[in-house]
């Protein structure tokens, strides 16, 4: 018998070694049956309320139907070519640009200073952030109403003016076209401003407050700490604070529709509110179920791009720090 055959061991074969196969076949097993008896009722959900309407819209967009009787006047793309070639449509989409431009330059830094400031060690902190927060929590109803009587000709806000002597600046604040849009857009950000804040704060709370004093230590000033060191770490609350709010713009429709039903002109009118005129209030339910398709391409295509460019960082950072 050779060396090499003397020294080689000899190993017999583990008992157990079927065993252990079996059971983690089981166990693969087990998992995907509790996965799949988790995920069924959320699946099933997904799929009849929101996979299956758009399926539904998408469908009754080829048609020319006003919601009676079968669907027989087939007119395939015309739809989607009368409202992207039309004028009150383009108008419309350049509204809810305007909304989401104004959103992202005002009320981003807005939100970031208020929540900042409340923050800081405050007298009566707490009730702050509960004024600020509170009509967020008001239906998008009842805010609509409120500024429809503080707006109104002779209301609140033209009161106010004339007392502190700004009469001049009074205006038909629903009625002219040249301000209409901006005076929702202050509505609009007197009914979210609360939900931005509080969800900065939230995202302040997780910034160690030894990196402040580490910043202060080598001589950065308020500003610069704030700036280099607090927004850098409140980065990834802002880009789900953008998205948001990017979404729920290019959505808006309650405030709009209650206050002024796109008006006067057309000067205030959104994708939704649109939608709605035509496809409710006109019978037109194909051409509406068309615009509905076309907003949600918009919404679904920033959605896939903003993930894609800008949270997916964050996104990956977490699943890393969650396996590691």
């Amino acid at each position: 018998m050779s060396t090499a055959t003397r020294s080689r061991p000899l190993t017999a074969p583990s008992p157990h070694a079927p065993a252990a196969g079996g059971a983690r076949r089981r166990s693969r097993t087990r998992t995907r049956l509790e996965l799949t008896f988790l995920l069924a009722p959320a699946l099933v959900l997904f799929v009849g309320f929101v996979l299956v309407p758009i399926a539904v819209a998408a469908y009754y967009s080829l048609y020319s139907w006003n919601g009676f009787g079968p669907l027989t006047d087939f007119v395939g793309l015309d739809n989607y070519v009368d409202a992207l070639s039309g004028d009150v449509f383009q108008s419309a989409i350049g509204h809810n640009l305007i909304i989401v431009a104004l959103t992202i330059i005002v009320q981003l830094p807005l939100s970031i200073g208020l929540a900042l400031l409340l923050n800081r060690k405050l007298r009566g902190r707490t009730f702050l952030r509960m004024v600020v927060f509170a009509p967020y929590v008001l239906s998008e109803a009842v805010t609509a109403v409120i500024w429809l009587l503080i707006l109104q000709p002779g209301g609140f806000v033209d009161e106010v003016l004339r007392g502190v002597g700004l009469g001049w600046f009074v205006r038909q604040w629903l009625a002219d076209p040249k301000i209409v849009l901006y005076t929702l857009f202050v509505v609009i950000t007197w009914k979210y401003i609360g939900f931005g804040v509080i969800l900065l704060l939230a995202g302040l709370q997780g910034v160690p407050a030894e990196l402040r004093e580490a910043a202060a230590l080598d001589g950065a000033g308020p500003w610069q700490a704030t700036r280099h060191v607090v927004l850098p770490l409140l980065g990834p609350t802002i880009r789900v604070w953008i998205f948001l709010a990017v979404i729920g713009s290019l959505q808006l429709f309650d405030l709009v529709w209650i206050m002024t039903l796109g008006g006067p002109a057309n000067a205030s009118t959104t994708m939704v509110t649109y939608l709605t005129d035509h496809g409710f209030k006109r019978y037109e339910f194909g051409f509406g179920s068309a615009v509905a398709v076309i907003l949600f391409i918009i919404c679904f295509t920033f959605a896939l791009l903003y993930q894609r460019f800008a949270l997916r960082r964050d996104t990956d950072g977490a699943l890393t720090r969650a396996v590691n």
